[in-house]
């Protein structure tokens, strides 16, 4: 059973006085350390809808020793590693500080449409890396732990839950000198009974966007899921749940993201039980018009995991049904054509089992590069399907 300590106290998780302490553990900021190892790893005490949890820092899952619940397989597997000291770094608190390859300020009036997609993910730039929008939104999904997922959990993880865990993984950054939670916006579920305080609150969340004269304005992230694109008199309107009014986008803008997302769109369209996730920067006009500068997409399936085609969404569905725990890889700014782990099972034993799915198109380099990420993680067992080969290899 794992033990933490919490300001010199010793509990073993499963204690009802480790519940019971946990909402005042809370609001004194105590940090919860994990004993899986010597020195123990730090942790933190986040807030889900009604319900307090002890999780573990960013990109903290190789510090916990493999037999723990929080342990994760190294981070080099995934788009994560080029990030790693460039991008993202993590002081000695396990904090992360993020920089970012797109602006959270307008300045005067628009010249142009801005480009709806992020271009990092084409190429590779001199350092230091920065992180896209698309990566900001896998790295928000990662550090949630929205990647994790266990079939016990199954009917557990609404948008609610999606909310709070996005927003504690945000308190958990900053950026450009602030919390990058003060610059994310994330709906509310709607409840009619509270129709009120949700207008309030979202009221009070969206006042720093709000344009009030000439000048640069400052512009907010937005993370939702997308109900419905609708066509305005100019340009389009991204329709987002639990939201009363749109976002638009021009015209121009809105025919490079259904070119750039072609694959999300069909993905979506074709099952009513997926959702289409946007992140997008935006700020509100004068009028009170919410307008979108920057954005990017992620179709993910009905427990909210995401996938990039159809032959993840048919490793997701077979891995679904196991209790134990399968974390899905991200791509974060690397390109289609390179390999990334797609599934990592961090409890099969005796050593964790990391799974690739090859596509039809991969070329010679790309079995190449995979080779090399395989050899440069002994400990760990590789799974691959090579889906010009025929049908999903036998499961581990």
């Amino acid at each position: 059973m794992r033990k933490f300590t919490i300001d010199g106290r010793v509990i073993e998780e499963s204690s009802p006085e480790l519940r019971a302490f946990l909402p005042q553990a809370y609001e004194q900021r105590l940090r919860p350390m994990c004993m899986c190892k010597a020195p123990p790893a730090p942790m933190y005490i986040a807030r889900v809808e009604d319900q307090y949890l002890i999780k573990r820092m960013p990109l903290s899952g190789r510090d916990h020793d493999p037999t723990c619940p929080s342990y994760e397989p190294p981070y080099e597997l995934s788009g994560l590693g080029p990030l790693i000291g460039n991008a993202i770094q993590i002081d000695a608190n396990g904090k992360a500080d993020l920089k970012l390859d797109f602006s959270l300020t307008k300045r005067g009036p628009r010249a142009a449409p801005s480009a709806p997609a992020e271009t990092s993910e084409h190429g590779i730039r001199s350092e230091p890396r920065k992180l896209s929008l698309r990566a900001m939104l896998h790295y928000l999904w990662e550090a949630g732990e929205l990647t994790e997922w266990r079939s016990t959990w199954a009917g557990k993880r609404g948008w609610g839950r999606v909310r709070a865990s996005l927003l504690n993984a945000a308190a958990q950054m900053t950026a450009r000198g602030a919390i990058l939670g003060e610059m994310l916006f994330v709906p509310e579920v709607f409840h009619p009974e509270d129709k009120e305080g949700i207008a309030a609150r979202r009221a009070a969340a969206l006042k720093s966007v709000q344009a009030t004269g000439a000048g640069p304005r400052k512009l907010m992230m937005i993370v939702a899921e997308v109900k419905e694109f609708s066509a305005a008199r100019e340009g389009q309107r991204i329709v987002v749940r639990h939201m009363p009014f749109p976002l638009m986008i021009e015209e121009s803008a809105w025919r490079r993201l259904a070119a750039r997302y072609e694959t999300e769109l069909e993905l979506w369209r074709s099952n009513e039980t997926f959702h289409l996730i946007v992140i997008a920067t935006f700020g509100i006009s004068a009028a009170g018009i919410a307008a979108v500068e920057e954005v990017a997409l992620m179709v993910v399936n009905e427990h909210w995991l995401p996938f990039e085609d159809i032959h993840e969404l048919r490793l997701l569905e077979r891995l679904g049904h196991l209790k134990r725990k399968s974390v899905k890889g991200l791509r974060f700014n690397l390109p289609r054509d390179a390999p990334i782990v797609s599934v990592t099972l961090p409890e099969h034993k005796p050593a964790p089992i990391v799974m690739f799915i090859v596509p039809a198109s991969a070329r010679e380099e790309y079995e190449q590069a995979l080779s090399d990420m395989i050899e440069a993680r002994p400990e760990i067992t590789p799974w691959i399907w090579r889906v010009a080969e025929g049908e999903i290899p036998r499961l581990p």
